[in-house]
């Protein structure tokens, strides 16, 4: 089960509104197997790893790290592949949500004769899945709040825009963590003093970059700005608000000069409504990266389900920016499940408790 949790987070983020799935065959103590759900979300990751075992299946068990799917969809069900192939056993850590399968799978499964056991590494495989969960059972996208922290608290130095907290790993494991983001959030802010491009830098990811979006409810993001000159390229976001009474005709120019450079504009009256209109997307995970008044925002909201800490070396002295959280000053109901060196830095992981 261990591989294929692994396996699953090998696609996190690519697999449009199908969650990234591991399985493994099994057959005498050897792996005759491996899928992952594919970066279309089809074929499964079950089909894939029965063509890959071909005949060896027959017989032999599959560790499956979300229970095998039960509808006809665009593809046959993969508890009718799994019955077919002549697998003896069936081992699922997570019971799927969906509607459509929740158990259904598993019954089928065991109508067919198979041996069926479910809750293998299950807390494990959960938080590779968290995104998909979260989106079937609460209807909204997945957050991750990534805070980099320096030594005396801040989050940068006002006036100055972005400024070096963390060092070189740590700045990795954030490429690394938007390209297993389906989006990616900053508020006008943080888009107007840094100027940032948002996108997946690391050689190789380039083609996982997330959907960047702008908290912008006066339409201020420049089209001089780097996220607007690469909007044909990787799409860009700016969230306004529904009230008509902030549009006069300077506002409509605005909006029709972002239009025209590929800047989607949509409405939402409140951070749940956007979470919400991101899920009936498809979006399922959004990191939301800054600044320091939309982090305490979404923490308000209760609209927090993981925070990635990182505790730089540096000092920022007079005029920083204090972050609405510390490494042994977070906020209640959330409880610490990774905590880590990184070259330099330190990475705390906390997720919200249910």
């Amino acid at each position: 089960m261990a591989e294929a949790i692994a396996l699953a987070a090998t696609h996190l983020g690519q697999t449009s509104t199908n969650p990234s799935v591991g399985c493994v065959i099994v057959r005498d103590g050897e792996i005759v197997g491996r899928g992952v759900t594919a970066k279309s979300g089809r074929p499964h990751a079950e089909t894939q790893a029965l063509a890959e075992a071909g005949e060896r299946a027959r017989g032999a068990t599959a560790y499956v790290t979300l229970e095998p799917c039960s509808h006809h969809g665009k593809t046959p069900p993969c508890a009718d592949a799994l019955i077919v192939a002549g697998v003896s056993r069936v081992v699922v850590a997570v019971t799927d949500p969906d509607a459509r399968v929740s158990g259904n799978g598993i019954r089928m499964l065991r109508e067919a004769g198979i041996t069926v056991e479910t809750g293998l590494m299950e807390e494990a495989a959960r938080r590779g899945l968290a995104a998909y969960l979260t989106r079937q059972t609460k209807g909204r996208a997945h957050v991750i709040l990534k805070l980099a922290v320096s030594k005396d608290g801040m989050l940068g130095r006002r006036g100055e825009g972005q400024i070096r907290i963390t060092g070189r790993q740590s700045r990795e494991a954030v490429q690394h963590l938007r390209a297993e983001s389906d989006a990616i959030l900053v508020g006008i802010g943080t888009a107007l003093a840094d100027d940032p491009e948002l996108t997946c830098r690391l050689p190789g990811l380039e083609g996982r970059s997330p959907v960047r979006l702008v908290l912008d409810r006066l339409l201020l993001l420049p089209l001089t700005s780097k996220l607007v000159h690469t909007a044909e390229k990787v799409p860009v976001v700016a969230v306004v608000s529904p009230d008509e009474t902030l549009r006069d005709e300077a506002w409509l120019e605005r909006r029709a000069d972002l239009e025209k450079a590929g800047v989607e504009i949509v409405e939402a009256g409140t951070f749940l409504d956007l979470l919400r209109q991101l899920a009936v997307r498809g979006i399922s995970s959004l990191m939301v990266e800054g600044g320091a008044h939309v982090a305490e925002e979404f923490l308000k909201a209760g609209l927090v389900d993981r925070i990635w800490l990182f505790e730089g070396t540096v000092t920022v002295g007079e005029a920083g920016v204090p972050s609405p959280i510390m490494p042994g000053h977070v906020p209640g109901g959330f409880e610490l499940v990774s905590d880590e060196t990184i070259g330099e830095d330190r990475l705390t992981i906390f997720e919200r408790m249910e």
